[in-house]
């Protein structure tokens, strides 16, 4: 038995020796922008807080293999509500997947008023829930941020607080603002992992002294995978919660949106289901090399950590 035990535990740091010293080729790298800002739009999506109440815009890509997100690109104008300067102080980024996962997909006009659909449709939107697992926030430290300043701004139209429930929904916007452009990088400091799937990436911004309105995008320039609509751009506000509405059909009645977001990673082949057993040792490294260490890698996705950290290889994929 100690010999066996010896001989895994050498397995073990062999594979782990060769995860520090190269990058092995089946984490390749993973990429997705929809392109810069095209000064249509500028929507609301900032915390609870001294500016207001909560308000949440999110727009979807498309993921084909199993990948791991490490950063992340948004750009959004930042609108002074006094006289002090507008300053980014937090950024939260939360992940949501298409109704009706994640949803109370039950719920009817005709159910009792708190539970009632506030919305035109739910088709297509945000589930009612976010993936929980994959919130990050720089208040925990989960995620850190960079601000960039970029240049003075003008969009055409706004959605700020004409975020109502139907029928008064179509308000037709509030009109066009100026303020100052800015990039925010992300680093998620606990990268994402998401398995194949259509989700939607939002991101909140706390700006002291004012608001984060998130920049649109051309519709034409997101990378979707053929057979795979590019859904437009939708938002809500704590007084709408859990619904949410289109930013273009629903509120601005005309055309639809994209916003201005990047993400990049590495995507995982064959990285199967976390707490599931598997074994491609291959896959393995791969994760090492995105989280570290094997160790962080199997506390951080939640696969089978005591066939991990005894064998060192064989539990990331089915």
């Amino acid at each position: 038995m100690n010999k066996f035990k010896n001989a895994l535990f050498s397995l073990t740091t062999i594979v782990l020796l060769g995860v520090l010293s190269t990058t092995p080729v089946w984490a390749s790298g993973f990429s997705f922008s929809t392109g810069s800002p095209d000064g249509r739009l500028g929507a609301l999506s900032r915390p609870a807080g001294l500016q207001g109440v909560e308000t949440e815009t999110a727009d979807d890509f498309v993921l084909t293999q199993p990948t791991v997100i490490s950063g992340a690109t948004i750009n959004g104008l930042l609108l002074s509500t006094g006289a002090s300067v507008p300053s980014v102080a937090g950024v939260e980024v939360e992940i949501y997947r298409v109704f009706s996962l994640d949803s109370d997909a039950g719920r009817t006009s005709g159910a009792p008023l708190f539970s009632t659909v506030k919305v035109p449709t739910r088709v297509n939107s945000p589930a009612d829930n976010e993936i929980a697992v994959d919130t990050r926030d720089s208040s925990d430290s989960t995620l850190s941020f960079v601000p960039n300043q970029i240049s003075n701004f003008q969009v055409q139209n706004t959605v700020i607080d004409g975020i109502n429930l139907k029928p008064l929904q179509k308000t037709l916007g509030e009109g066009p603002r100026s303020g100052e452009q800015v990039g925010i990088d992300i680093t998620f400091n606990t990268p994402l992992f998401l398995l194949p799937g259509h989700y939607f990436f939002r991101p909140e911004v706390n700006v002291s002294g004012g608001n984060f309105l998130f920049l649109s995008s051309p519709r034409s320039g997101a990378p979707f995978p053929d057979g795979t609509n590019d859904l437009q751009a939708w938002i809500r506000n704590t007084n709408l919660k859990p619904d949410w509405l289109r930013i273009g059909t629903d509120i601005i009645g005309a055309g639809t949106f994209n916003m201005t977001f990047s993400l990049s990673g590495n995507t995982i082949p064959e990285a199967g289901t976390p707490g599931k057993v598997n074994c491609h040792g291959q896959t393995v490294s791969a994760m090492a090399v995105e989280f570290g260490d094997l160790d962080t890698a199997v506390r951080t996705l939640g696969y089978s950590s005591s066939d991990a950290l005894q064998n060192g290889i064989g539990v990331f994929c089915q």
